[in-house]
């Protein structure tokens, strides 16, 4: 049985964060009803190869399996279609501008009145009642105002976008973590929720390692490039004699004991300048340049077999296509697809990041296209179509 089933998600949202929120539910077992514009989620054309357009790779990453009717919500009857749905879900996701929803009609107190207990889940650049609710926001924007950007490279670096939506993707796993809180206390008896999830509030939270020192002694964590968070020249990134990087996670005295004896460099121990963690810091240079020399005597493949068989944090550096080799096979799942020719193939998108005994299907993970669950949507409402009823 999977965790989730028998819950109802009431899917109004758009592009990534909220369809993450509830894609990631639908990977547990919830059913998504995906409530689109009549143009559809912008997501479903996104990227330039039109090939993709209606089902496009980004669109998929956080959509597979749900239920798709495309419902013009200025519409009185189709409104009340939305309505409809909402009165029979568990929960309710949006990601509208704050206030949108309300003038829809939508909002959490017509929402909840439609259905008691109802969880609603907002999700926004900002919060609902912040100074800046109204302010825009996408992925790039929040890594800029959060500071996310100025976390990453060297210090004399311009600063440096994450290389992937990482707030998009966090925020989505912050809302499904609210969501299922939520229903954990729904069912101890303590009724419906109305969470408030910010694109900018997830980003500090999920910056806890670097926002919580400044809170608490005032002074900002230095800009290390690819040195890890302890600061330690042998957490860091070295090239192989092959010309492929290695990263090194070296922190514990365990780890850098185990270092010296794999590689015969045992007076590593014994020299001042490196005999302990706080040694090897002040002496950055001198370390990272004995240890650079040590890497660059046999190839990556080689230090990461070696050392990681050692106890000791080594990874080569690799392309995100290399990285799927590394994945178990449960961690990606497979998907059909129809094409816009009405061929089907085959592909895979990531899990939800966790394995669970015992097991559950997760079901068909099919994508919808855009309102290709309408006629089915609207018999199990016991409605009519109001487009063809019109009269």
């Amino acid at each position: 049985m999977s965790p989730l089933s028998g819950t109802r998600i009431a899917d109004f949202s758009h592009v990534m964060a909220g369809p993450y929120a509830s894609h990631l539910l639908r990977l547990m077992g919830a059913e998504v009803i995906k409530i689109e514009s009549k143009g559809g989620d912008n997501f479903r054309t996104y990227g330039a190869d039109r090939r993709f357009d209606g089902l496009s790779p980004a669109f998929i990453a956080a959509n597979a399996g749900k239920k798709s009717i495309a419902l013009n919500l200025k519409d009185p009857a189709e409104l009340e279609i939305a309505r409809a749905i909402v009165a029979r879900s568990d929960i309710l996701v949006e990601n509208f501008r704050p206030g949108v929803m309300d003038r829809l009609g939508l909002g959490y107190d017509a929402a909840a009145a439609l259905r008691p207990n109802l969880i609603y889940c907002s999700v926004s650049g900002y919060g609902q009642d912040s100074a800046q609710r109204d302010w825009p926001a996408i992925d790039n924007i929040v890594q800029a105002t959060s500071g996310m950007m100025m976390l990453s490279g060297d210090t004399d670096d311009p600063p440096i976008r994450v290389g992937f939506p990482i707030v998009d993707t966090l925020t989505g796993q912050t809302a499904a973590i609210a969501i299922l809180g939520a229903l954990c206390r729904r069912l101890q008896g303590g009724g419906g929720s109305h969470i408030d999830v910010s694109m900018f509030d997830a980003s500090l939270a999920f910056m806890t390692s670097a926002l919580t020192p400044f809170l608490v002694s005032g002074r900002t964590m230095p800009r290390m490039g690819n040195t890890g968070y302890s600061g330690l020249p042998t957490a860091s990134l070295f090239t192989a004699r092959d010309g492929r990087q290695v990263s090194l996670g070296v922190v514990q005295p365990n780890q850098f004991a185990a270092l010296a004896r794999l590689v015969c460099r045992e007076d590593w121990l014994a020299d001042p300048r490196f005999a302990t963690s706080d040694a090897r810091r002040e002496n950055f240079d001198a370390m990272t340049g004995e240890l650079a020399a040590v890497i660059a005597s046999n190839d990556a493949a080689y230090w990461e077999s070696r050392m990681s068989a050692e106890g000791i944090p080594c990874g080569v550096v690799r392309r995100v296509d290399e990285a799927t080799e590394l994945a178990r096979a449960s961690s990606l799942l497979d998907i059909d697809l129809a094409s816009s020719d009405g061929s089907a193939s085959r592909t895979r998108i990531p899990g939800a990041g966790f394995q669970m005994a015992p097991t559950f299907d997760v079901g068909d993970l099919t994508p919808a296209p855009l309102d290709a669950n309408r006629n089915e949507i609207l018999s199990w409402l016991g409605l009519e179509d109001p487009v063809v009823a019109m009269p």
